[in-house]
């Protein structure tokens, strides 16, 4: 973080104030406090940092920005929502860099797809990117305050759970490139509906340019819905007419994808280090950005090459003699299906899904789990085993499509029966909503393997 006066930050909260110097760092963590830094104090539903301001002050931090303090000090900044004044110095701080900023969104993909993005544009620029999953009314701030002045492109990652969030992100972002990555069905629970996710993620407009690019997946649905002059749409895709960006011969091999990637009246061979369709369009996704600044075709499609999965994303992993699609970051109807015809896809002989509760889903829960469970009989899965509660449904899906499948509701039970069906070759895909800790189960393997 380069150095911001403090004059600054109370100008960017609308606050009259006094205070002179300078800080160069921005912490919410009252442990985490030194003499240049500005301490926020967040309000949650748990907890609330301002009760830790008195001891900030004493800790020695530069200044504080809080909603309530009774003591005397020349270094508190008094503001009515620290949540919205972090967002403010966020902009604030944001505005001082004039490099290009990519933001995203989407159902699904997200982290993936802006890990390709990062791959392309990190060839030709300093790259900043959100790291992890910060990509909340904290996290996004706290990746702003990242920047330096060495960062020549920037690539935020925008998550919401509810309307207007990524309308506070965006006007804090202000992005030069705006991307949908597809809309489905997480978070329906809190949006109502298809629709109503369609118009959320649709507000990362909202804090961009007219004229700007707004990348979106022309096959999706709901996405293939939007029509509008007031930003330059450009869509990349497999099936539909008028794409900007196509890909073409897909061939999925056991380390990543492959196909041709179409733009306009060029083409080039391309390759990514993932596996399955949805990463095929993630691909195309990062490699409309790349042209859009300034890349060739086949820069963008070398660029590609370079991606690495995040944590627990689809990590296919080689184990003794069987393939593991280690899948466990989180899980939706939309991710379990395309994680299902991404195993059935690299499968080499057995195909096995090892499935988790998928969480968030109000009232289309129920049908959610056994409309996943149909999709493991649909593409051919050979055995479905389930964990949780809600995964008894998956279970009766599978059955009645075909798939052999069982319910486990000890995680230890299934790990061992796991281990007494494995067969040579098999492909084992491993998914569920994060709280599930699928991990767990490949983990022990692991351990009692010695891998």
């Amino acid at each position: 973080m380069e150095e911001i006066l403090l004059s600054e930050i109370a100008t960017w909260c609308n606050v009259k104030s006094d205070l002179t110097g300078t800080i160069n760092t921005i912490s919410t963590d009252s442990r985490v406090i030194d003499e240049n830094t500005l301490f926020i104090a967040l309000k949650g539903e748990r907890f609330d940092a301002n009760d830790f301001v008195e001891d900030v002050l004493t800790k020695g931090a530069k200044a504080v920005v809080c909603s309530r303090y009774n003591g005397e000090s020349d270094r508190v900044i008094l503001v009515e929502d620290t949540g919205k004044a972090l967002l403010q110095i966020a902009k604030g701080y944001r505005s001082k860099f004039k490099i290009p900023f990519v933001a995203l969104t989407g159902s699904v993909g997200k982290t993936t797809t802006k890990g390709m993005v990062y791959a392309v544009l990190s060839e030709k620029y300093n790259t900043l990117k959100t790291q992890g999953n910060l990509n909340n009314e904290i996290g996004v701030p706290k990746t702003l305050f990242c920047l330096e002045n060495s960062h020549e492109a920037a690539v935020i990652e925008m998550g919401m759970n509810h309307f207007n969030e990524i309308s506070r992100l965006t006007e804090a972002v202000m992005p030069d490139i705006g991307i949908i990555t597809n809309v489905g069905t997480a978070h329906i629970e809190n949006l109502g509906s298809r629709e109503g996710i369609l118009k959320a993620k649709c507000e990362i407009t909202e804090g961009m340019k007219k004229g700007s690019p707004l990348i979106i997946n022309g096959d999706n649905d709901m996405l293939s819905t939007i029509n509008t002059n007031d930003f330059e749409v450009i869509r990349f895709g497999i099936d539909s007419p008028n794409l900007y960006m196509k890909a073409e011969n897909i061939k999925f091999l056991p380390d990543g994808s492959e196909f041709t990637a179409v733009c306009e009246n060029e083409s080039v061979k391309a390759f990514v280090p993932a596996v399955g369709v949805h990463n095929v369009y993630n691909a195309l996704c990062a490699m409309c950005v790349g042209k859009k600044m300034g890349f060739t075709l086949t820069e963008a499609a070398n660029a590609l090459k370079n991606f690495a999965p995040e944590g627990m994303r689809q990590n296919v992993r080689e184990v003794k003699s069987y393939t593991f699609i280690e899948d466990c970051y989180n899980a939706n109807p939309d991710s379990m299906k395309a994680s299902l015809i991404t195993l059935n896809t690299i499968k080499k002989t057995r195909s096995i899904a090892v499935l988790g509760d998928m969480l968030e889903l109000g009232d289309y829960s129920d049908t959610a789990h056994y409309e996943v469970g149909k999709i493991a009989g649909d593409v051919k899965t050979d055995i479905v085993l389930t964990f949780g509660n809600l995964s008894r449904l998956i279970k009766k899906g599978a059955e009645e499509n075909g798939a052999e499948s069982y319910y486990f509701n000890d995680k230890s039970e299934l790990t061992s029966f796991l281990k007494s069906i494995l067969k040579e070759k098999d492909t084992v895909l491993f998914k569920g909503s994060r709280s599930m800790k699928m991990e767990e189960i490949f983990h022990e393997l692991y351990k009692e393997w010695e891998v």
